[in-house]
């Protein structure tokens, strides 16, 4: 038997007080309230015809059941309870206030009850990532198939992130779950959890006089021309150029893409420099006649990690796409 702190159920209650009768409460002052306990009270006293069998019933004594009969006495003005030949009886007002009571604690109940437990298989839920396309050669079909495997009936919903996406306020909104990122400095007040950590390498054509020597100088970096991604969050700079700043330099960056997976196919025509991370560089250069060399400047790796907002912290269906998330990560290291 569930029993309510008076503090709690007092907050509750209010909530609940449309569901009971006005003559319940409009007979006392406005200070007066009638709590969740109270209200439990009322109804087994009803439904039980017996204090004593109430005071079982709620794990309580049989003087604090008959202390809440007499407060509610005062509230309804009404005995509510009364003796027959037989036992004790509900007078004629208190079976009019059975049901709306009945009403009001099973919402109190279904707001008390825990969530049903979450079933990927049988689930309809949608699902939404919001991811920038660096995930596409290694992940997001990953994850696409766990999908399909483990929850067939959801859908997956895969945002790509741009200047033109807030994805702040579509966490905010739960309009996606979870967004995939690596800003050295993502929102303080969104939750993050660390997916891996990537070297960060520089891309060059096959014919580049770098590719050809197999390294670059710092000097040699800083008086390239360069091929960078077009930032996915207005006004944040990626870790690459935020490095950079903190040393005091910048690229000089000659051709800005806004795809990820065409920088590749830039670099094979031109003598442009692309810097990433190694699990984007290398599955490239296997396919194109591309170099991947060691990044001057002592680069920290790039850190990526999930985001989160509050509002789906504890859902156990955003839960689960975020253990599969990290799972999937960790294969395919």
């Amino acid at each position: 038997m569930l029993i309510i702190d008076k503090a709690y159920s007092e907050r509750t209650a209010r909530e609940f007080m449309t569901s009971i009768p006005t003559e319940l409460h409009s007979a006392a002052p406005r200070t007066d309230r009638i709590d969740t306990q109270l209200i439990r009270v009322l109804h087994l006293v009803l439904t039980e015809k017996s204090v004593s069998r109430a005071a079982d019933r709620l794990g309580i004594t049989q003087p604090a059941v008959s202390s809440a009969l007499k407060r509610l006495r005062e509230l309804t003005g009404d005995s509510l309870l009364v003796r027959t030949r037989n036992g004790m009886t509900p007078t004629e007002r208190a079976l009019s206030l059975l049901g709306p009571v009945r009403k009001a604690l099973e919402g109190i109940d279904e707001i008390l009850d825990r969530a049903p437990p979450f079933e990927a298989a049988k689930t309809t839920r949608s699902f939404g990532v919001g991811a920038p396309d660096y995930f596409d050669a290694f992940f997001l079909s990953n994850l696409s198939a766990t999908l399909r495997t483990e929850a067939p009936n959801a859908r997956l919903n895969i945002r790509s992130l741009s200047l033109d996406i807030d994805f702040e306020r579509l966490l905010e909104d739960g309009d996606i779950d979870v967004v995939l990122g690596n800003w050295p400095n993502p929102p303080d007040y969104l939750r993050t959890l660390p997916l891996f950590d990537d070297e960060v390498v520089c891309m060059v054509s096959q014919r580049h006089p770098f590719a050809k020597r197999g390294e670059i100088t710092a000097a040699e970096y800083l008086k390239a021309q360069h091929l960078a991604p077009v930032p996915y969050a207005g006004g944040v700079r990626g870790a690459i150029d935020e490095h950079l700043h903190q040393l005091g330099h910048r690229r000089d960056i000659r051709v800005s893409l806004p795809y990820f997976h065409v920088a590749p196919y830039v670099l094979t025509t031109t003598d442009l420099v692309f810097t990433t991370g190694r699990r984007f560089a290398e599955p490239f250069a296997k396919i194109l006649p591309l170099a991947v060399l060691p990044a001057p400047l002592n680069f920290p790796p790039l850190r990526f990690y999930q985001l989160w907002h509050e509002r789906t912290h504890e859902s156990v269906a955003a839960r689960w796409l975020r253990e599969h998330i990290s799972l999937l990560v960790k294969r395919s290291r």
